[in-house]
């Protein structure tokens, strides 16, 4: 039987962030809540379930910087993102 997958340890954040769509428009402000290695999960102002399968997710505005991201859930206005 292999062994249980371990989680990424996750660091508590709270810190500012932006997400952009549609290839670097549309920048959204979200807060980053936590992060690991893996993913992070984020909290924005308005619902979360009509964000794509695939953001940009960066710490400074500039759509050229950041990580792209797959969403893997979402509640209400919360998501939770894995780094690809």
């Amino acid at each position: 039987m292999p062994p249980p997958k371990k989680r990424a340890e996750r660091k508590l954040l709270s810190r500012h962030a932006w997400i952009t769509l549609d290839g670097g428009f549309a920048a959204r402000h979200c807060l980053v809540q936590d992060i690991s290695d893996t993913g992070a999960k984020i909290t924005m102002d308005e619902d979360a379930s009509q964000l794509p399968g695939v953001i940009r997710m960066a710490f400074a505005r500039d759509a050229r910087t950041g990580r792209s991201c797959q969403v893997v859930w979402r509640r209400g206005k919360s998501a939770g993102v894995k780094f690809i």
